[in-house]
């Protein structure tokens, strides 16, 4: 929200006299207002239910031709209780996909070669280069992941590969990312390793980091199933074509 202060410190920097203001203008919160007399509808609470919407299949499927050519549009939904299960929904997603990092990783099962290596060598033991899927490349066991020659990850579902971004899965993105790799214009290597050790300072955080990410995959799927129809509010030019 909207917020004028003389100072304030920032990742141990002081800035003074700033002004932050809102993406979300007062003619739009009031054009949502409109559509849902009574009902006590923050700035917020609109930026949650902007975030639920665009997670809807429904959403995505029906401006599927405009969103490849525009900014998405943001319709209001037929009724005050389909606005807060969006922004409910929006919410939950929001606050899962900044904090990642905080969220649970899921109880995969872990096989270790030679365990006693993760307390007494824990930099080799934990080292990732590239992982890969368990099977054949042209039949590729998604279940099961090898991340290392001492470590695979099972048992896991495969609806956590239905939360895509950008047209991969969340989990591919972390199995591309987390790869020793480098970049054939400049020559930089890239080691996520060192990031984990020298920054974060823990050896295992790519593996933390699948295992978290497998958890997000679930929880968004599920939110995402659950979000309802998306039922137009008949006010909007939209919704003429809306049966």
């Amino acid at each position: 929200m909207s917020d004028n202060c003389n100072a304030s410190e920032i990742g141990g920097h002081e800035y003074r006299n700033y002004i932050r203001h809102d993406a979300i203008t007062d003619d739009g919160l009031n054009h949502f207002r409109e559509a849902y007399p009574g009902e006590d509808i923050t700035k917020k609470d609109l930026f949650y239910y902007v975030y639920g919407i665009l997670h809807s299949e429904d959403y995505r499927t029906r401006y599927a031709n405009n969103l490849r050519k525009e900014l998405p549009r943001i319709p209001r939904v037929a009724s005050a209780e389909d606005f807060w299960h969006f922004s409910r929904a929006g919410k939950e997603l929001g606050n899962m996909h900044v904090d990642f990092d905080k969220c649970d990783m899921y109880p995969s099962e872990l096989r270790f070669k030679y365990p006693e290596m993760a307390a007494s060598n824990p930099e080799k033991f934990y080292r990732v280069e590239k992982m890969k899927f368990a099977g054949k490349r042209q039949e590729p066991d998604k279940t099961m992941i090898i991340y290392n020659e001492y470590i695979t990850i099972s048992g896991i579902p495969l609806e956590a590969y239905n939360y895509i971004l950008n047209g991969k899965t969340a989990i591919g993105w972390v199995m591309d990312g987390q790869r020793v790799k480098t970049d054939k214009a400049s020559g930089i290597r890239n080691d996520p390793n060192d990031w984990a050790v020298e920054t974060i300072g823990n050896p295992r955080y790519p593996l933390d980091l699948l295992l978290r990410v497998i958890n997000i995959s679930l929880e968004t799927t599920r939110i995402v199933n659950s979000l309802p129809p998306l039922r137009l509010f008949y006010a909007d030019a939209t919704s003429r074509s809306v049966p």
